[in-house]
């Protein structure tokens, strides 16, 4: 009787992270994509590229300061959450690597903005985003999910984030208000992050500490498996805006980032998923593998179908959705859609072999190897298509890639992890 408390108890908290999460999801996604209409028929296609390439430009530093916390971090946290010293310990030293993360970056960007004249010219861009990875650094994403108080994340985020899209309707009214928007953006993720910090010390009694060496190293070894492999991401994923945004106008970067943005935004609904079940999955493998691969299981055929029903919807309707989010101004977006449709359902798929199975197996070498592998790959395929192609070069590297992630991490996870083929009796 009291095992089927604790598991009714589990998937009550399941269920109210999962509301959370998807309701989180709903709001990144659902409120950029209402203000795609109107930035890109107000902005302009030109100053909205180059807002795309400012922030796909500091989406490098995000990825350095993150530094793989919102995976190691929720792994150590959704472990050791019933212990307030180790919580604490753990949260200032890895909010202090942060912080030296973004002394770095900032010397980075600086250096960057200041010599090329790509970046130069439109200086103020490029600095003012980077507020939004101080923002980012502020705001304890791991820590949340850790504890699975998702909650918490979803007023906070929902709030600030209302008050922004008001704000937007409000101010920006003509193209030269492109700089004004990215500093509402910045300063819109700055307040949540530090509106999150404050309800972490105050609600869940987080006691900020001067972090000691033996902290620090403990973290950053940690986490430098799952950073290498948000590099090796980001590579494929951030660095597509960016890379184009070298060889083409900012025109044709709009172009593609508008069709993303609506392929993201379809991408959140799974992204839920894999978001709601990571923390518990960690405790499940420690309680029973048999109870873990049966979840596993479930979730993976949960990812698959969603991910193909949203990969058909947008292929299908993709001139549809181009015509009535964008307008009849961007039909150079709808072949770019519909070549990233199939992406929904490789990366659910990837998400669930790599995320789902093999890092709480604690595997993290291989899904680091094979991240790396696809990093290289997209970049060749990149290099060689960009030049010719563009926008429509960077779809198809982004698809070829995605294809070898998933395909190699389900052999990786079918012959070496017995999740798959282990049959529950």
């Amino acid at each position: 009787m009291l095992k089927l408390n604790e598991t009714l108890k589990s998937y009550r908290i399941l269920a109210s992270n999962f509301t959370s999460l998807t309701l989180l999801q709903i709001s990144n996604y659902l409120f950029p994509l209402i203000l795609l209409p109107y930035l890109v028929r107000v902005l302009g296609i030109e100053k909205y590229g180059l807002i795309n390439f400012a922030f796909a430009f500091n989406a490098y530093f995000i990825t350095l300061t993150d530094y793989g916390f919102n995976l190691s971090g929720t792994k150590y946290i959704s472990i050791y959450r019933k212990d307030s010293s180790k919580l604490s310990s753990a949260f200032s030293s890895i909010i202090f690597i942060k912080f030296l993360l973004f002394i770095v970056s900032i010397i980075v960007l600086l250096t960057v903005v200041f010599t090329f004249e790509r970046f130069s010219n439109e200086w103020e861009v490029f600095i003012a985003g980077s507020g939004f990875v101080l923002g980012n650094i502020l705001f304890p994403l791991w820590f949340y999910q850790g504890t699975e108080k998702m909650k918490y994340i979803l007023f906070i985020q929902i709030s600030f984030k209302l008050c922004f899209l008001v704000s937007v309707f409000i101010l920006i009214t003509t193209k030269n208000d492109y700089i004004l928007y990215v500093i509402l953006l910045s300063s819109t993720q700055i307040l949540i992050g530090f509106v999150g910090l404050l309800v972490a010390y105050i609600k869940f009694k987080v006691k900020f500490l001067l972090p000691n060496t033996e902290s620090i190293k403990y973290h950053f070894k940690e986490g430098w498996n799952l950073f290498l492999s948000t590099v090796s991401i980001n590579v494929y994923t951030a660095s597509n805006t960016f890379i184009l945004g070298l060889f083409a106008s900012d025109s044709v970067v709009g172009h593609f980032a508008a069709a993303d943005k609506i392929r993201l935004a379809a991408q959140g609904v799974i992204a839920t998923v894999s978001q709601t079940v990571y923390p518990y999955l960690n405790n499940l493998l420690k309680k029973s593998f048999e109870a873990f691969s049966a979840f596993v299981k479930k979730v993976l055929v949960l990812q698959a179908v969603l991910g193909l029903l949203i990969s058909l919807f947008l292929f299908l309707f993709s001139e549809s959705i181009v015509e009535i989010v964008l307008g009849s101004n961007f039909t150079d977006s709808v072949l770019i859609l519909q070549l990233l449709s199939p992406l929904l359902l490789l990366i659910s798929l990837s998400n669930e072999f790599g995320i789902q199975i093999m890092l709480p197996m604690g595997v993290d070498k291989p899904f680091v190897k094979i991240l790396l592998s696809a990093a290289l790959v997209h970049i060749i395929v990149l290099f060689l298509l960009i030049p010719n192609f563009l926008a429509v070069g960077t779809s198809v590297s982004m698809l070829v890639t995605e294809t070898f992630v998933t395909v190699m991490m389900f052999i990786f996870v079918y012959r070496k992890s017995q999740v798959l083929s282990y049959r529950n009796v």
